[in-house]
């Protein structure tokens, strides 16, 4: 029987991911509360935070009827810069802030995957792993973050920015996987699936609908 593979997260960009790797996929959306989450572990590094809510997405989508007999990714980015752990910025003046003080620097990007095999008689697998990138940031002007940021594209991207979209302007360069920094490696999600005994060419074909 072919594999079933779900994606946990309602990102275009991860879909696109898959999508343009011929990895077939359906998706289910989770509905985990991520502040709630880290708050209930503590404070924890960029590195960790995005494998932990990768693990809760992962797990949550898994226990629901229709991930049933699938294998289910999670998947989280989070941006580490300065020390400092940066999610997603939602309000302008704060992606203001922080595009203002990347510029003309260099940052990682941590993306957490977590695969849960739900299958019966599969594997029983719940693994995850972390991919990182470095990111080089070019110079911009005061009127170009402002003009970026009223775009309303970086409000919803970990760290503010985006490789695939319009923030790929002001991106010198990338040290590391660049699927991590659109969000999701497909090279560590073949990984994942080999360890739990399934080859990424019989995800191949067409992506599916639950």
């Amino acid at each position: 029987m072919t594999p079933r593979l779900i994606l946990a997260s309602k990102s275009p960009a991860r879909t696109k991911l898959l999508a343009e790797a011929g990895i077939r996929h359906s998706v289910l959306v989770s509905a985990v509360d991520e502040p709630a989450v880290v708050a209930s572990y503590g404070v924890t590094d960029a590195h960790d935070t995005s494998l932990l809510l990768a693990r809760a997405k992962a797990e949550a989508v898994a226990n629901l009827d229709d991930a049933a007999d699938a294998l289910v990714i999670g998947c989280d980015s989070v941006f580490e810069f300065d020390g400092e752990a940066h999610g997603k910025p939602y309000e302008p003046s704060v992606a203001i802030e922080r595009i203002s003080r990347m510029r003309g620097r260099s940052g990682v990007l941590h993306t957490g995957h977590w695969l849960v095999d739900t299958r019966d008689g599969g594997s029983g697998a719940t693994i995850g792993s972390v991919s990182s990138a470095t990111v080089y940031f070019g110079a911009m002007s005061d009127v170009e973050v402002a003009a970026y940021v009223a775009t309303g594209e970086p409000l919803q991207c970990a760290g503010s920015f985006t490789i695939d979209g319009l923030g790929g302007a002001f991106i010198d360069r990338v040290d590391g996987d660049p699927h991590a920094v659109v969000g999701l490696s497909i090279s560590t999600l073949r990984g994942l699936l080999h360890s739990a005994g399934v080859s990424v060419t019989e995800l191949w074909g067409a992506p599916t609908s639950l």
